[in-house]
């Protein structure tokens, strides 16, 4: 969850490459209201350093010299359940995220580093992630469409709009201001996207996430 306006958000980097580690440990250091706690480039030094309570997001490259990002990311969720993971890969691979296991499917985002993120993506991906929510990358986003006969298929243009920026990370209010119509629109637009989904609302059941992970499975590259 993300903590009280009183303390920083502290995010912790495992990324490989040290001039790209060197380079993003700058821009969120930099990002008002996070912290850089650690910056390591190995899943063994993961291991040793992101101890339970050290961060709140950690931000992991999937392909690692010692290891998988995503078995890292599973086991340090285990260890700390509130642990926030964001995937930022060179790998256009958003749908590894419905292969995680349903105890840790929860509070993952994924952003491509190929897709040209800004700063303003990347701090709603760490917060969505702090807050237990998935973020999906725009970009890539952009180049899939449902899937023909697909729950997600018979959504309205509007509850689909919705459903989309929804799976970036945005507020009722954000995707208020972004469609220039009233956040009490936007809710009725977020409940009937639920009951077309078979999605339950009731918010203990993440259905945000649940929501961007159904969007996610049933979609596909645009033709």
């Amino acid at each position: 969850m993300i903590p009280p306006p009183s303390r920083r958000l502290r995010v912790a980097l495992v990324e490989d490459q040290p001039l790209f580690r060197s380079m993003l440990e700058r821009t969120i250091a930099d990002m008002r209201g996070l912290d850089v706690v650690a910056a390591v480039g190995t899943v063994a030094e993961a291991r040793r350093i992101l101890q339970p309570g050290v961060a709140d997001v950690v931000v992991l490259d999937i392909d690692l010299p010692d290891g998988n990002g995503i078995a890292l990311g599973v086991t340090l969720r285990r260890a700390q359940p509130d642990l926030g993971v964001l995937l930022l890969s060179a790998h256009d691979a958003m749908d590894l995220l419905l292969d995680l296991p349903p105890d840790v499917a929860h509070g993952w985002c994924y952003l491509s580093k190929n897709s040209g993120t800004s700063e303003q993506v990347l701090l709603r991906a760490v917060h969505a992630a702090a807050a237990g929510e998935t973020v999906l990358d725009p970009a890539l986003l952009d180049r899939v469409s449902p899937r023909v006969g697909s729950a997600v298929s018979r959504l309205t243009q509007r509850q689909y709009e919705v459903l989309r920026l929804l799976a970036q990370g945005f507020s009722n209010a954000g995707i208020a201001a972004r469609l220039e119509i009233a956040e009490k629109s936007v809710q009725n637009h977020v409940y009937a996207v639920y009951s077309a989904l078979g999605i339950d609302a009731e918010p203990a059941r993440n259905p945000r996430v649940r929501a961007a992970l159904r969007l996610l499975e049933e979609t596909g590259p645009s033709l």
